[in-house]
């Protein structure tokens, strides 16, 4: 007999619930009916902070039940509930009677009860919806004509806190964190962990207030003035409350359900509420008194239930539920697991604390006795490398010294290490064996691991231990760059290198098969610039390149391109100023300076670009490779030339660093700065080398980047003189070309490293493969061979004759080109937009 489920609420985890039931459910006993209150279908609310980063609401959503048995209605979220007649009454009106129901409401954003939080410019961080608002203010704050730094007051130090603060960086605002805790992640980190985030945090230009609230918001003309417990006052465009959550149980309580003294519906360990029609999971259910925060006691819930109304015995303990967290904000590592605070009694902290390296790890453990320690917890801030290792060994005693296992150079624990029962995937629940399983199975690489355990679907931080455990278990990952190579890219290097090729027709035709593809020319082609083969649109070369370098330039959303000359180090005379203004002004293009300290020209059409680039080089310009895989910049701050912090000539090792490295093609694009001091204004630590000054010389970091994942360089060496610092970045920058694969950054390369830091300093300091002569003359070899790319496509007719919209009018102008003006400034006429006034 068909049964019917409401389900009320489709977040991740009620979507969790009906995907579970439907893939078990084999007969079809249970029709469902899933009634949301958003108008969006059931989106990855863990990842809501890149909807600000480009992600679109279907990039973001979970998919739809593609199910007969299954319908989802949004936008009518239920407003009643008759548990005598076991009847839901929605929003529009309709009724529904159910056999089961399960509360799947989430939560609601907790807005403290300060005076003034409902002025417009007061706004939530916890949906879509409150996203798209945020953005549209942000834009008009922004758009808004008027002097100053456009601000948004954060309210709240949390996990959505921070994720808030990186949005309105994001949406360029700057951003003010005021948490009432004494320290940021007050539930994930302790005090030592805070002290080093919070440092980390504003040394990324974060301004961060702890211990302190928000008394009162007021209206300050068109902006809004945050008054503070400690008298301090704010100026603030937008005011953005993160606070933390509250369980949505106002359905529950107004049908007379008990709930818990903190909020949230008061369940047993079947995830039963005191009706036995009636089930609670996620954020709105409260188990044992305690509701959770986070998605993985959510889906472990959702199977406890699943299997219950398939006839099932499950059940589970507040005990047994993973509240382990990682996750990176604002390109800083933090991770918690197990008794991150030390609330088991007679539990032990094992600390180790570098505050110059940045990084802070500890484990918490039970008091040893006969045998080793078992392993309660821990937490690690700015290097959470040891997480996905540590995290499944709790409560299990640790196969080495506590001190040994986070102390750097320590025991390196391998997956061969945990035990099958180890969960790895702590998100959904998966575990070492189901994982070993299902490669004995056929899952046979990761996204067929992903497939059929849903292991690494959800935050990803286990998808490394997943590769490990491939390799452990006899399988191959294969190495081959695409089907028409079998080799890495670092092999292709070598082979390129050791046999002297010279085209990509000759490679091929001796190691390859095929004609090639767009994954293997490219990469092909930045081998042989990086080997120096002549330049990049000469003869075969000007097939192999992709969209960006075929036309020396970055291709932007309307077809036309944009102009980057470079600038080294940031430095750049008035009449170098007004040469590009000129061009600016004489071609009609839209200027920007960008983060990397250049000025960016966006609107030129293709036919254009010779003409503009005649006049740049001209004036003493040259490309600055914003469209290739090589260096962009070197940013500087002005060190001692001006600052009186300024330590050393930052300005002036900037320029010769740029000079000395550009053109340098490489498997990414590579960018550096030089800070002329500690205070680091020129965020150093966050390039893929970077270089800060000190008293005695300059500290390196390395492995630094923004993009998807950002992350804080490494300390390489320290207090070194200027001329073995340029020695060790040449190493540095050649190894890298030579070993890294494909399209990956300094970071992941390092990572991927057998040995990582440690064996990079090996290499290209202390010379262990005693290659750094080779670097070294690799790198010299450049530096000598250097000539600007676009000076040598205005001396060569033939490669001219490539910049045109229409071969047969290579004059004429591509007519799809439009622009409005926004600001005084060009801009590419809106999508859909029929006219080009608005």
């Amino acid at each position: 007999m068909t049964r019917h489920l409401v389900v009320v609420g489709h977040g991740m985890v009620g979507h969790r619930l009906v995907e579970s039931l439907r893939a078990r459910d084999t007969t079809g006993d249970w029709r469902i009916t899933v009634l949301g209150e958003e108008a969006h279908p059931a989106y990855d609310r863990v990842a809501l902070s890149s909807y600000v980063d480009g992600k679109t609401a279907e990039e973001l959503a979970l998919g739809g039940h593609d199910d007969e048995l299954v319908q989802v209605r949004l936008g009518d979220p239920v407003v009643a509930l008759d548990r005598d007649i076991r009847r839901v009454t929605t929003a529009s009106g309709s009724t529904l009677r159910y056999d089961a129901l399960v509360l799947a409401t989430g939560s609601t954003p907790f807005v403290p009860p300060v005076p003034g939080r409902d002025l417009p410019g007061c706004f939530v961080y916890r949906t879509l919806d409150d996203l798209d608002a945020i953005k549209a203010a942000a834009a008009a704050t922004i758009a808004r004509p008027g002097p100053g730094r456009r601000s948004a007051v954060v309210v709240g130090g949390g996990l959505l806190g921070l994720e808030a603060a990186r949005a309105m960086r994001l949406l360029g605002l700057s951003p003010q964190v005021v948490e009432i805790a004494p320290r940021l992640l007050p539930v994930q980190v302790d005090e030592g962990g805070g002290v080093l985030l919070r440092t980390l945090v504003e040394a990324q230009g974060l301004a961060v207030r702890c211990g302190v609230s928000v008394a009162g918001i007021e209206r300050d003309g068109d902006r809004l003035l945050a008054r503070l417990s400690d008298g301090v006052e704010l100026d603030a465009d937008l005011v953005v409350f993160s606070a933390g959550i509250r369980a949505a149980d106002a359905l529950a309580r107004a049908s007379g359900l008990p709930v818990g003294e903190r909020g949230g519906v008061l369940v047993d360990q079947r995830c039963r509420t005191a009706d036995e029609n009636v089930w609670a999971v996620g954020e709105c259910a409260a188990l044992e008194g305690r509701t959770y925060g986070l998605v993985a006691p959510g889906y472990a819930m959702a199977e406890v239930v699943t299997d219950r109304l398939l006839g099932g015995a499950a059940t589970m303990a507040a005990a047994e539920l993973d509240m382990s967290t990682r996750l990176k904000l604002l390109g800083v590592d933090v991770a918690s697991f197990g008794d991150a605070h030390a609330s088991t009694e007679g539990a032990l902290e094992v600390v180790v604390d570098d505050p110059v390296a940045g990084s802070y790890a500890k484990l918490v453990v039970s008091r040893p006795g006969t045998g080793a320690p078992t392993l309660l917890g821990g937490i690690f801030v700015g290097d959470a490398s040891k997480y996905a290792a540590l995290r499944p060994l709790v409560g299990s005693p640790l196969p080495a010294d506590p001190v040994a296992m986070i102390a750097p150079g320590g025991v390196e624990l391998g997956a061969d290490a945990l035990p099958d029962a180890a969960q790895i995937c702590s998100c959904n629940a998966v575990t070492k064996g189901a994982i070993r399983t299902a490669i004995a199975a056929g899952a046979h690489d990761v996204p067929a691991i992903k497939a059929c355990t849903r292991a690494g679907t959800s935050c990803g931080s286990c998808v490394p231990m997943l590769k490990t455990l491939l390799t452990q278990s006899g399988v191959e990952v294969s190495k081959a760059l695409c089907e028409h190579f079998a080799h890495s890219r670092a092999e292709l290097f070598e082979i390129i290198a050791g046999a002297g090729i010279r085209t990509f027709s000759e490679l091929v035709e001796r190691h390859g098969t095929g004609r090639g593809c767009d994954v293997c020319k490219p990469a092909v082609a930045s081998i042989l610039a990086s080997l120096g083969t002549g330049h990049v649109l000469a003869g075969e070369q000007a097939a192999l390149q992709d969209t960006n370098d075929h036309f020396l330039a970055n291709l932007q959303r309307n077809g036309t391109y944009s102009v980057v000359p470079r600038i080294p180090g940031g430095e750049v005379t008035p009449a170098g100023l007004i040469a590009i203004g000129e061009v600016a002004r004489d071609f009609g293009l839209y200027t920007k300076i960008t983060g990397g300290q250049r000025i960016d020209l966006f609107g030129a059409r293709v036919e254009q670009l010779p003409a503009i680039w005649k006049r740049l080089v001209d004036a003493g310009f040259e490309s600055g490779h914003a469209y290739g895989k090589a260096l962009r910049t070197v940013k500087s701050c002005v060190g001692t030339t001006w600052c009186r912090y300024g330590v050393q000539d930052s300005v002036g090792l900037a320029i010769a660093l740029e000079l000395r490295y550009r053109g340098l093609r490489s498997p990414h694009k590579i960018k550096s700065g030089v800070s002329g001091c500690a205070r680091e204004c020129a965020e150093a630590r966050s390039k893929d080398f970077g270089v800060i000054a000190t008293e005695n010389g300059w500290n390196l970091y390395v492995g630094g980047n923004g993009g998807f994942t950002p992350r804080h360089a490494d300390l390489l060496v320290t207090d070194v003189d200027t001329e073995t610092l340029v020695r060790i970045i040449d190493r540095f920058l050649m190894f890298y070309v030579r070993t890294a694969d494909r399209l990956q950054r300094t970071a992941a390369w390092i990572e991927a490293i057998d040995g990582g830091l440690d064996h990079l300093r090996a290499v290209i300091v202390e010379d262990s493969l005693g290659i750094c002569a080779d670097l070294e003359a690799a790198m010299a070899a450049h530096v000598a061979g250097y000539s600007d790319e676009w000076a040598g496509v205005l001396a060569d007719e033939e490669k001219l004759a490539r910049f045109v919209s229409f071969v047969n009018a290579p004059d004429a102008p591509d007519p799809t080109v439009s622009f409005v003006s926004e600001r005084g400034q060009p801009v590419p006429v809106p999508v859909g937009m029929p006219e080009l006034v608005r």
